[in-house]
């Protein structure tokens, strides 16, 4: 690896190096059903503060990434119409998305007319307007909590020689920890951004649920690091490449 062209990532529990052609983001779910008023998580009565909150950082972290040349992949959640990959009738997926979240539905969306909740093609299903892919980007369509499961996403890293993954999304201890820990069991290095995940599920616990995942990717699965730590480490990258 050029030392020229690493990225020196402070994290605990020790730093990392990353090359920006080995490397990529990966922002999983950051779609109006789970991150805007009048999403699926909002209709819930979810609290999507912390989401709302992680998306300026989260932005950052991608318009660094953009400059340093490192691939950007999403993936969303997103339903077939007939709801077919929800899964078999009775299974638990396709009860707790039907039932306790109304996945389906046609509902009124801001800014009037009218869309199926976690369906594609419709408005909740849509990356949030502050992280919109730009040209170039991946994005990979899971029915699961992991973008890994069942997905292109292993072929799509594997095909680019990306071996370091830097996550961000939402939530925490749920979609994010699931694709790290598949990430883990697929021998990719990983990184999770503290500020750029969050855990809005239930009520006072929800923030524990949150912290026991960033301590258990710190012990057990990968890296953790900041929007911040990532952003700096990019630009000392920049200054340092001749030009």
């Amino acid at each position: 690896m050029d030392s020229l062209n690493v990225i020196s990532l402070p994290a605990r529990p020790a730093p990392i190096a990353l090359d920006p052609a080995k490397t990529a983001i990966i922002v999983v779910d950051m779609e109006n059903d789970f991150g805007l008023e009048g999403g699926m998580f909002h209709r819930a009565g979810i609290d999507i503060s912390a989401i709302r909150r992680a998306v300026a950082p989260t932005a950052r972290v991608l318009d660094a990434a953009r400059q340093a040349g490192i691939r950007i992949v999403y993936s969303k959640m997103a339903y077939l119409p007939d709801l077919s990959d929800l899964g078999p009738s009775g299974a638990p997926n396709r009860l707790l998305h039907i039932e306790r979240m109304g996945v389906g539905q046609t509902v009124s969306i801001p800014g009037g007319g009218e869309g199926r909740i976690l369906v594609r093609g419709n408005w909740g299903t849509e990356i949030v307007d502050e992280l919109k892919p730009e040209t170039g980007d991946v994005i990979v369509v899971k029915t699961r909590y992991s973008s890994f499961y069942q997905t292109d996403l292993d072929a799509i890293l594997r095909a680019g020689g990306i071996d370091h993954l830097v996550v961000t999304g939402c939530t925490t201890s749920v979609c994010v920890e699931s694709t790290i820990r598949d990430a883990f069991f697929r021998d990719y290095h990983v990184v999770l951004l503290a500020d750029c995940t969050a855990e809005p599920i239930g009520s006072g616990e929800s923030r524990g649920n949150h912290e026991a995942t960033i301590h258990l990717i710190e012990m057990m699965f990968g890296r953790v690091s900041t929007s911040g730590e990532f952003v700096a480490a990019v630009g000392a990258l920049e200054t340092t490449v001749p030009g």
